[in-house]
């Protein structure tokens, strides 16, 4: 006879793959074992658990079942259960993370379990994001893409005489953009000239939103040959671009992030917005057909946006790798990344699905995001295995010179503590070979 606890442990798992829209009849099947962040509150868990029941109605000899992990500690939890051999078999990460997860023998490559056909179709940012230096193969593939632009109004830019470009080949260079900073800032009613959302505070968003700046100077976060960072994250490309970037911060342009959230589109006092696509919905409101929408600046030898997005892998300890691609390619095709996209309002990963999504289609509010990644502007963030490293002594770094210290010093800082990591794992090989 069956425990009280037995039959509660049971019957929690018979409605886990009920949920999931698993008949009791399909139980027999090993379901392929999915995880996922969750996102933050704006829906994607309940977009995901709906695509898992669509899978499961369509295809009952396959069943997959959905695991939602916190956010904050995915990482830890993807780490941990690495170690106990419980990964599941397609795991849900952070771009960036995929190259340690691979070094680490986590994850397969993707090139011969999903079909050409979907690969095909991928926009070339995110094939482009997933591909493993030292040996060229590809281990992520996301629905979605992102990327960087400048928000502003065209009243307010008009009233200052500043120049509205067009579209990336438009774009403004170095000079007109800081020319545009001082003319905005002089306008009644504005406190700052730019919003580079500081409130989010020191962590991946530094790195994303402001390395493109730093690659555009020529400068990188890592020599993407040597693997090194010495000379590459302080070399003078970076030394320029976050010297232009503190005097900025000097000038009074930027909002402190203290000022919270809302300077663009809430309390109106500042002129431009650096920042994603995730603000459409809450700068539309607050604008409706006075936003625009502006490229990234040119800031030196080309302009550069940051990409990128969670994204799925393959695990190497899955038994069913082949059904799992399937469920994979089930995710990536053109009317589920297009609702996916239309829903959550990222940038739609495969080129089938940008004309069925609004926001993207050709002359859609949000193409600009699109144009920019087509035309080679995505520029991914490192993929080697110390990119936790990478990312938190980049991002300390500009905290550092937004509190006014010494650019160089503060860069010379995290290129020691960064090549510190890489020595003592002897390089990482096949890394820097």
């Amino acid at each position: 006879m069956l425990t009280v606890t037995r039959r509660v442990v049971l019957a929690g798992t018979v409605a886990i793959l009920a949920a999931s829209g698993i008949a009791q009849g399909a139980m027999a099947a090993d379901p392929i074992k999915v995880w996922h962040h969750g996102g933050r509150g704006d829906g994607e868990r309940e977009r995901m658990e709906g695509l898992i029941k669509e899978w499961n109605a369509k295809n009952p000899d396959m069943p997959a079942v959905l695991e939602i992990q916190p956010e904050g500690a995915y990482n830890e939890q993807v780490q941990a259960a690495a170690a106990s051999n419980g990964l599941p078999d397609l795991l849900d990460f952070d771009g960036p993370n995929y190259a340690n997860y691979v070094w680490s023998g986590y994850l397969l490559p993707l090139n011969d379990l999903v079909s050409k056909a979907t690969l095909d179709d991928v926009i070339p940012s995110i094939i482009a994001q997933g591909t493993y230096a030292p040996d060229g193969k590809l281990y992520s593939l996301g629905m979605a893409d992102s990327g960087l632009s400048i928000w502003g109004r065209k009243s307010l830019l008009e009233k200052a005489g500043v120049r509205i470009p067009k579209g990336p080949a438009d774009a403004w260079n170095m000079t007109e953009f800081e020319d545009a900073l001082a003319k905005l800032q002089k306008v009644e009613g504005i406190k700052y000239a730019l919003d580079v959302k500081a409130n989010y505070g020191q962590g991946e968003w530094f790195t994303y939103g402001f390395s493109p700046i730093v690659q555009s100077f020529g400068g990188d976060l890592i020599d993407r040959k040597s693997w090194k960072a010495e000379g590459a994250i302080n070399g003078d490309g970076a030394v320029k671009a976050m010297t232009h970037f503190q005097s900025w911060v000097k000038k009074g342009y930027i909002a402190p992030a203290s000022e919270g959230d809302d300077t663009f589109y809430g309390k109106k006092t500042a002129a431009l917005s650096f920042v994603g696509h995730w603000m459409w919905p809450a700068h539309s409101k607050a604008f409706g057909d006075d936003l625009v929408l502006l490229p990234m600046p040119n800031f030196g030898g080309k302009a550069l946006t940051g990409n990128g997005s969670w994204c799925w892998g393959i695990t190497k300890t899955s038994k069913q790798a082949k059904n799992t691609a399937k469920l994979l390619e089930f995710f990536m095709n053109t009317k589920n990344v297009g609702d996916f996209s239309t829903a959550m309002g990222g940038v739609p990963a495969v080129k089938s699905a940008a004309a069925n999504v609004a926001l993207y289609k050709d002359g859609g509010p949000l193409n600009l995001y699109l144009q920019q990644l087509n035309a080679g502007e995505g520029y991914p963030r490192p993929a080697h295995p110390a990119y936790p490293t990478i990312t938190a002594a980049f991002a300390k770094a500009v905290a550092d010179i937004i509190d006014g210290k010494d650019v160089k010093a503060s860069l010379d800082a995290a290129a020691k503590k960064i090549d510190q990591d890489i020595a003592d794992n002897k390089g990482y090989p096949p890394f820097g070979k």
